[in-house]
């Protein structure tokens, strides 16, 4: 039997924070421990006054263990901080780990935030090239593969652009083509992708399933777009705070992932997300769902009363106005379900505060039969886009009683359930 592809033994990684704790000094103190011991106080000065500097070990990656055969498509999840990021930087060999080893068999292309492995005073023509030489490739094997690559990202017209002119956008897209059609035998690919636009990152996904399925190479994914995940992926692993939480099927994965992170907790990693547009003068800082009750809950029933609350603060922390947020709910393979938009309905906040949380009651029973959706929100003041965020957050939905009979509604992520009553007419 061949060996493992990525072979991870008892892998961690350990990083020193330093905190300091303030205090003062005052100003005889300081005159007194002058004079009696100047040396002394020279070398402590500084954390005399800024305050005494404590050392505190985080491990960013606790004895994780596991191992990737070749062809298989692997997504990686977990809340941001769980250590997703980190274990592809010692996976890319971007940061050694502090102990075990990650045993690679194979050529590694990474893809894992914007800017990696791209010279900007370079021009995206020579990117390309240094690239291919990196990875090991001769000249005329980049030559050959040079217009797939170019046609890929869409980036023709400024090829010969420094890439620090780039937007994010090109950037990526040039990226990711270049490490997709080096042929490598592992392609590690961080959630940088949410950066390009919808139509690319279909096109990107296409590209990984064929990475794996025609061509046999392996891919690791890292990515907050379940849906993708589940698309993509056989296999997941689920990552919390350093450690391993769950590993095996991908459905079972983000099924414990759903349900050991609720929507009121989803929330509080909006203010990390880097994949995002707008003005950003106003921007969303959390997403819950609550009740019929005013509860919150970690999951929806069909059939069930709720409202969706989406909440903000301003950059310049006064007040604002004129603001008003449009948000798609999909399902799980991306076909959009439902549009709620506070323009619509001509429901504008023409005062608010500071920070807030705008509410958006459903009003009608819960249509959406079981299965995992998502919602993305727009975020708009004055008609202006101040905070976009594709994939807001994952949800749930559990078999609900819709029509109060006792029946409960099938799993079937891509149908609703609507009233109904049914006679017949006869002639």
């Amino acid at each position: 039997m061949n060996k493992p592809i990525i072979e991870i033994k008892n892998l961690s990684k350990r990083y020193n924070i330093t905190h300091h704790r303030g205090g003062y000094v005052a100003l005889r103190d300081i005159i007194a421990n002058t004079i009696k011991s100047p040396l002394k106080f020279l070398k402590n000065k500084a954390n005399s006054v800024l305050g005494r500097e404590v050392q505190e070990e985080f491990w960013a990656l606790k004895d994780i263990n596991f191992t990737v055969h070749e062809g298989e498509a692997i997504g990686i999840i977990g809340a941001n901080g769980a250590g997703k990021s980190t274990l592809l930087k010692i996976l890319s060999k971007i940061t050694p780990p502090t102990t075990g080893e990650a045993i690679l068999r194979g050529k590694v292309a990474s893809l894992l935030e914007v800017g990696t492995g791209f010279h900007p005073e370079l021009t995206g023509r020579e990117n390309i090239f240094l690239n291919g030489a990196i990875l090991g490739m001769s000249r005329k094997e980049m030559a050959k593969k040079f217009d797939d690559i170019v046609k890929f990202s869409g980036v023709e017209k400024f090829l010969d652009t420094p890439v620090k002119r780039y937007s994010s956008g090109m950037y990526v897209r040039l990226a990711f083509s270049v490490a997709a059609h080096m042929e490598p035998d592992i392609l590690i690919v961080d959630e940088v992708l949410a950066v390009g636009d919808a139509d690319f990152q279909k096109k990107c996904l296409g590209k990984m399933d064929s990475v794996t399925k025609a061509e046999g190479r392996t891919v690791l994914f890292v990515s907050h777009n379940m849906s993708a995940i589940q698309s993509l992926c056989t296999k997941a692993i689920l990552l919390e705070n350093g450690k391993i939480k769950a590993m095996g099927k991908t459905d079972e994965v983000i099924a414990t992932y759903l349900k050991n992170n609720p929507l009121t907790q989803e929330g509080s990693t909006l203010r990390e997300r880097k994949d995002r547009r707008g003005k950003g003068e106003v921007k969303l800082v959390s997403f819950f769902v609550e009740d019929n009750n005013g509860e919150r809950v970690s999951s929806l029933e069909t059939g069930g009363h709720y409202t969706l609350c989406f909440g903000y603060e301003t950059a310049d922390e006064k007040p604002t106005q004129n603001l008003h947020i449009g948000s798609q709910i999909t399902a799980d393979d991306g076909t959009p379900l439902a549009l709620n938009w506070g323009k619509n309905t001509k429901q504008e906040i023409n005062k608010a505060s500071a920070k807030g949380v705008i509410r958006c009651e459903i009003k009608q029973k819960f249509p959406f039969n079981p299965g995992l959706y998502h919602i993305s929100a727009n975020l708009f003041r004055d008609n202006e886009i101040e905070d976009y965020i594709k994939n807001l957050g994952v949800f749930e939905v559990k078999e609900g009683d819709f029509h109060n009979l006792g029946i409960k509604t099938e799993k079937d992520g891509r149908h609703i359930t609507l009233e109904q009553d049914w006679s017949i007419k006869e002639n």
